[in-house]
């Protein structure tokens, strides 16, 4: 698989106050706190030597349902690799994010729906409530009744500046939890920034209180859509065949995968610019075997595109199999598990926020 090799230590940082913060990231320096020898990169722009801190890595995904192969592949399966290789010591904490998903007009009955499968999904895939803070976002924060709707004129009170603050809304969940490090993709880095310049712009008038976090950028390839393959795979994409979900059958992903775009050239070839949907095809086969896509595309060589998506469809379907068959005993038993697990969590999650808005109050004479 992808990224076999890559091994990530995450040592107690330091972390200091900062009155500016570069427009740009750059690859990890000897002698800062992450020291990945492949695939992630840290960056940090942060001087001085307060106390040291554990490390606390934070991100979150919307609620959409069963997440797709994009997700999977880009984020998911990099958050399991994360918490299997962390050193001792370090806290993770990984949230559905239903109040962000509430910056726009939402059905109450399919979010609660969405958001339980989304949660589903992650402990299918591997993350750990033992050794992973699972939650709900809403569960440590602003809470409203179970058939609030935005018809709701309080509702809509408290959630409408989320429309136009998202960044707030990001550097809230990541400040409030103390994160050190926040996994994200090539594409979202800048995201970051405002959470960076909060954290640094706080440090600098009351002391050092919050962490600077700092990305790690993920070494997958991004997934393209199977239709539209110079776009992102999404589940916001009108054709349900332009995206893989993690639960779809064999003989679903096999009829998805029959009918990706690609290109009227007989060759099969690693060329992004001019060729896309083939392109696309051979990276997700670099995540699952471990090989380039130039090797895999030259192990082809002579081959059809029929037997190439053949052969990809038969690996995301091997690949897909136990978190397919995991998610579907976690949603069908009956004892509470999931929801148990959620309450663990939701406990755990006010908790370390508890502390962060202690150490604020005290800090500015609250």
């Amino acid at each position: 698989m992808v990224g076999s090799a890559m091994r990530i230590a995450i040592r107690p940082r330091r972390n200091a106050p900062s009155r500016s913060v570069s427009g740009s990231f750059s690859r990890v320096r000897p002698g800062t706190s992450i020291r990945p020898s492949q695939g992630y990169r840290s960056n940090s722009t942060s001087t001085g030597s307060p106390p040291a801190q554990e490390p606390i890595i934070f991100s979150g995904i919307q609620p959409t349902g069963v997440p797709h192969l994009g997700n999977y592949l880009g984020a998911l399966r990099e958050w399991v690799r994360l918490q299997n290789e962390a050193t001792a010591g370090t806290k993770l904490l990984f949230s559905i994010v239903d109040l962000h998903a509430l910056t726009v007009p939402q059905d109450a009955a399919s979010l609660r729906k969405w958001r339980r499968e989304a949660f589903g999904t992650l402990l299918a895939v591997g993350l750990d409530p033992s050794r992973s803070t699972i939650f709900y976002q809403s569960e440590s924060k602003l809470q409203l009744p179970e058939d609030t709707t935005l018809d709701d004129a309080d509702a809509r009170a408290q959630l409408r500046l989320g429309l136009f603050s998202y960044p707030v809304l990001q550097a809230a969940d990541i400040l409030v939890h103390r994160a050190t490090h926040v996994p994200v993709g090539e594409d979202q880095r800048q995201h970051l920034e405002f959470s960076r310049y909060t954290a640094n712009s706080f440090n600098h008038l009351y002391g050092p209180i919050f962490p600077t976090p700092e990305a790690l950028i993920s070494p997958a390839k991004r997934v393209m859509s199977l239709k539209e393959p110079t776009s992102k795979m999404s589940k916001s994409h009108a054709d349900e065949k332009s995206r893989i979900i993690l639960t779809d059958s064999p003989a679903v992903i096999h009829k998805k995968i029959k009918v990706a775009l690609t290109d009227s050239e007989p060759s099969i070839t690693y060329d992004p610019a001019h060729r896309p949907g083939v392109s696309n095809l051979l990276e997700i086969l670099s995540h699952f075997e471990g090989q380039s896509c130039e090797a895999i595309a030259s192990e082809f060589d002579g081959a059809t595109l029929r037997a190439l998506k053949e052969h990809v469809a038969r690996q995301i379907a091997h690949h897909l199999e136990e978190i397919r068959e995991r998610y579907r005993s976690i949603m069908d038993e009956k004892t509470g598990y999931l929801d148990s697990v959620a309450q663990q969590g939701a406990a755990a999650a006010q908790a370390n926020a508890s502390v962060t808005m202690r150490q604020v109050r005290d800090a500015i004479g609250l």
